[in-house]
């Protein structure tokens, strides 16, 4: 696995590159200081396999750096690490294309499992997207089952159950007895509720949250 740092701090590159060498016997880290360099590096190496990209860098900010990853090399997956643990900044950071989105007060396990599950083709929602939502928090079923009022309806749950499986809206519609519009009308309000901004987001805060 080839990984690429991007950070203005050395000392915050080399930490990240310390951690990131222990992944895996074969894991390559390399470092860039700022996006330019990033940009030049992901042009040298075709092989690149994944970006931990700083959010707040001098010169570039992280979201227009990252609006060049995605425009330039739609392939390359991107995690944003940030200082922020702002949520409407996290939702930026992955509505923009940001396939994870890691506070760099986060643990070194939470950052290592971001990495393995956006290498898995998943999208990393760290928790405090939930946390900035208390009612979920409260409404999270307990170890012995669900427990107060759902963020969700039954309708809307089983709309979720579907769509963490990848059915495209046509199928839930049809399967559910119900019209296109209405399903994408469950989709936008199950987005709300859980404080996502894709399907993917959406499937996992169901499962963090035990809904499906």
């Amino acid at each position: 696995m080839k990984i690429l740092v991007v950070d203005d701090h050395p000392i915050v590159r080399r930490g990240l590159v310390a951690l990131l060498s222990h992944t895996g016997s074969t894991a390559d880290v390399i470092e860039a200081a700022n996006a330019e360099e990033a940009y030049r590096l992901v042009a040298a190496h075709g092989d690149l396999d994944i970006v931990l990209l700083d959010l707040m860098m001098p010169g570039c900010s992280g979201l227009a750096a990252l609006t060049k990853f995605r425009q330039t090399w739609p392939q390359l997956p991107v995690i944003v690490l940030s200082s922020s643990e702002c949520p409407d900044d996290a939702r930026a950071a992955l509505a923009q294309g940001a396939l994870g989105y890691v506070p760099k007060s986060a643990s070194h396990s939470a950052l290592l499992s971001a990495v393995q599950l956006v290498m898995q083709g998943e999208v990393y929602v760290p928790p405090l997207l939930l946390a900035a939502r208390p009612e979920l928090r409260r409404n999270a079923p307990e170890a012995g089952g669900r427990s107060g009022p759902l963020p969700l309806t039954e309708r809307q749950i089983e709309v979720l159950k579907r769509l963490s499986l990848g059915q495209p809206n046509k199928i839930i519609a049809d399967d559910m007895g119900l019209s296109e519009k209405t399903v994408k009308a469950h989709i936008s309000a199950i987005f709300k509720a859980l404080a996502v901004v894709n399907r993917t987001q959406a499937a996992n805060a169901g499962r963090t949250l035990g809904l499906i």
